[in-house]
């Protein structure tokens, strides 16, 4: 009530300024006429004074609503509407912003339709590209030599990057592809070292895996196997020379389970650190790595926050890097 009668009282001020200067004037008209009866100036005045207290109180009472409403953050689209006190400049006003509004909704219903069917041509698309991809996987498997080992790189790299595609599309519908269920960590960081074993081969990097087979978290599989992925992706590419480890460890601490993601790479700058889950950021580091994406940590990021998971990194240039994922 107190914003909506300051916003009245701002609103107002120049026709308050023009009454007292038109007043002022008319007194000094009659005052240079001769008539200086000051009593019954004085009483006009007034009277005067009276009655356009009065009508700003009227005006006041008739669009406290409105100046209510005007001096109040809308935070939802429901809330631009309020009960009119039938004022014709309230009333108008809300009709256009009614008005307004069936615009706002009927555009917004148009960008979420073409935004759905670009999501959905997406998800087809990257299920098709991964068709034949598996069918030159099958043909390259079985050969020893040096191009097949090249191809079936660039083919892991091809795969990696619809997946990212695929799984940055289905964070809108997050909660509709979502699972909750007890994830045993041992079992799922080594089936993620696993399937990445061509990775560590040809960077000459070695996992090691200290996580308890009785340590649960309460997760869903799928978004955090991506979310290892994505670390243990990072920790590889950046490892920065040969015979380097990669550390996976998982303990409890009070009421908190941590898997705790550690490299010997080439660190991160200071200056970037602050960034690194920004989108499209890829920094010092970036520069050097043509495969940088600047995605992987803001999609971690993004997806441990809808978990409900929380993420610390710290890191020491040329010394690695420390990634807590926290549950």
């Amino acid at each position: 009530m107190k914003k909506g009668f300051r916003l009245f009282l701002r609103e107002q001020t120049p026709l308050i300024f023009i009454y007292f200067i038109q007043l002022a004037v008319i007194t000094f008209v009659y005052w240079l006429g001769g008539f200086k009866n000051w009593p019954i100036a004085l009483y006009a005045a007034l009277l005067s004074g009276a009655l356009f207290v009065g009508y700003m109180t009227y005006r006041y009472l008739t669009h406290r609503r409105f100046y209510k409403r005007l001096s109040e953050p809308v935070t939802s689209v429901e809330e631009i509407t309020y009960t009119s006190e039938h004022a014709p400049l309230p009333e108008s006003l809300h009709q256009l912003t009614l008005s307004h509004n069936r615009v706002y909704q009927t555009r917004l219903l148009g960008i979420k339709e073409q935004l759905d069917q670009h999501i959905h041509f997406i998800h087809q698309w990257v299920h098709q590209m991964k068709t034949p991809l598996s069918v030159l996987h099958l043909m390259n498997q079985g050969r020893d030599d040096e191009q097949s080992a090249a191809i079936g790189d660039e083919l892991d790299r091809m795969r990696k990057g619809l997946d990212m595609v695929l799984y940055a599309a289905r964070l809108d519908s997050f909660e509709h592809d979502l699972y909750i269920e007890p994830v045993s960590l041992n079992t799922l960081v080594r089936s993620v070292t696993s399937e990445q074993k061509r990775l560590f081969i040809r960077n000459h990097v070695f996992p090691y895996v200290d996580i308890d087979p009785q340590l649960q978290v309460i997760s869903d599989e799928k978004w955090l196997k991506f979310i290892v992925t994505q670390l243990l992706t990072n920790a590889v590419k950046y490892s920065g020379g040969r015979n380097k480890k990669i550390q996976f460890r998982g303990y409890k601490q009070k009421d908190q389970i941590i898997l705790l993601v550690e490299d010997e790479g080439i660190g991160i700058p200071k200056e970037d650190i602050n960034r690194v889950f920004d989108p499209f950021f890829t920094g010092e580091n970036g520069r050097t790595v043509q495969e940088s994406t600047g995605m992987g940590l803001y999609l971690v990021k993004e997806v441990a926050d809808r978990l409900g998971h929380s993420i610390t990194l710290s890191s020491v240039q040329h010394q690695g890097t420390r990634i807590e994922l926290i549950f």
